[in-house]
């Protein structure tokens, strides 16, 4: 059962002594765990060089409790989304995925706009945005896990949820931090067309991801998120799947690319390559990987080493769920 972890802070930080944490279980039993606020804080000014006055240590005195209690919350969200996420039938894990990795790449790092903090993608114009067709049935499943933990915010769920699909699917375990707030409208909502456009090449791949301040590996390693899933022609326009196991988490997407002959798919719809079977299709941003050559021997390396991209795969993810977010979030990844 998943459990809730409630805590409580005296109203002058400065004058406390010491904090409180209850957990209390899904059946209402409750124990409680007391912290000391000397032992705390000496523990921040040995790792510190900031200036350490009252006011100082009180805030990173709740950054550290708040850090301890919504990192033991995680694991309850988490279950909580693959529980909605997956049934006997039908494992929703891939579109999980695609919610947290639309509600990040749409972050700039020049003005600091886009991300997953503020969860714009329920307001229009982004949730209107033609990339992100299909996703109002992602968010409506989220919605039910921000009903059971009504004080984590849509933007860490959304967040949580792309950790959790990883893990669910078999991938790494991802670090995320808890702490994104939602913003009350789409004021802030992040221009469409920021998303990657799959009909493109390396050129516009860069474009894309060197504005979130990622490089050619870590655009390579995330394209390794096609390792899961299959496109809809009802919301991408695209159709098929990458890999026959596509909810399946590993490296495939990569020995699919570099090991089968990908041919131009004769049909009404866009531009796409299938492979000799004609089961299986790759997009004009996957061939791109291995048509440019700075790019192709990260492909290779990936295809050829399964642990090197499920290790990368969980430190690149995680960076990306964290750009544009509060620093205690980021730190949280690190």
């Amino acid at each position: 059962m998943s459990a809730a972890y409630l805590w409580f802070l005296p109203p002058f930080l400065s004058n406390f002594r010491s904090l409180t944490i209850r957990h209390v279980t899904a059946t209402g039993d409750s124990t409680t765990k007391d912290f000391d606020q000397d032992l705390i804080t000496s523990r921040i000014s040995q790792q510190s060089t900031t200036t350490h006055n009252s006011s100082t240590r009180s805030n990173n005195f709740v950054d550290l409790i708040r850090n301890h209690v919504t990192m033991s919350e995680v694991e309850a969200v988490k279950a909580k989304i693959v529980e909605t996420l997956v049934t006997k039938e039908v494992s929703s894990c891939p579109l999980g995925v695609r919610l947290a990795w639309h509600s990040a790449g749409t972050y700039d790092k020049a003005d600091g706009s886009g991300g997953t903090n503020g969860a714009t993608m329920r307001f229009e114009p982004e949730s209107t945005d033609g990339a992100n067709a299909g996703l109002g049935i992602a968010r409506d499943m989220m919605a039910s896990v921000k009903a059971s933990f009504p004080d984590v915010s849509n933007a860490d769920i959304y967040a949580l949820c792309g950790a959790a699909s990883i893990e669910a699917a078999g991938g790494p375990k991802i670090p995320v931090g808890l702490g994104r707030t939602d913003a009350a409208d789409g004021s802030k909502c992040p221009a469409n067309g920021r998303l990657p456009d799959a009909s493109q090449g390396a050129a516009h791949l860069r474009d894309v991801f060197y504005r979130m301040g990622f490089d050619d590996k870590e655009i390579v390693c995330l394209s390794g998120a096609h390792t899961l899933g299959k496109c809809h022609t009802d919301r991408s326009g695209f159709d098929g799947p990458w890999t026959d196991e596509p909810s399946k988490f590993d490296n495939t997407y990569f020995t699919n690319l570099l090991e089968k002959k990908w041919t131009p798919r004769e049909w009404d719809g866009p531009a796409q390559f299938q492979d000799e079977s004609g089961k299986l299709m790759m997009l004009p941003s996957d061939l791109a990987l291995i048509a440019d050559e700075k790019m192709r021997p990260f492909v290779e390396l990936y295809a050829s080493d399964a642990e090197a991209f499920a290790t990368d795969f969980a430190a690149v993810f995680a960076k990306l769920l964290a750009v544009g977010c509060p620093a205690h979030v980021v730190k949280a990844t690190e």
